[in-house]
């Protein structure tokens, strides 16, 4: 079994703390992680832990050269009006 020294096992963050490292607040990740938008992440014992090395990845795959630059979209799936509902 692998130590939690052994240097090829991830470091795991909380919410508090990856906000922290990526300069954002607890809840703008929050809302990125609702939303799907967000770095990868997991839940071990009901809490939510981000690794560092995919906290890295998310912010490299931001990285643009102009502002001109397109910007893949997420799909968001269309909202169905309730039944009775005006449009």
């Amino acid at each position: 079994m692998q130590q939690k020294t052994d240097p090829d096992w991830p470091r795991f963050v909380r919410t508090p703390e990856a906000a922290r490292l990526l300069d954002l607040s607890p809840r703008t990740l929050e809302k990125h992680r609702c939303e799907g938008t967000g770095p990868i992440y997991r839940k071990l014992g009901g809490r939510v832990v981000y690794s560092v090395a995919d906290l890295e990845a998310w912010v490299e795959a931001a990285a643009r050269h102009s502002t001109s630059e397109a910007v893949k979209a997420r799909s968001k799936p269309a909202l169905i009006p309730a039944a009775g509902t005006a449009r």
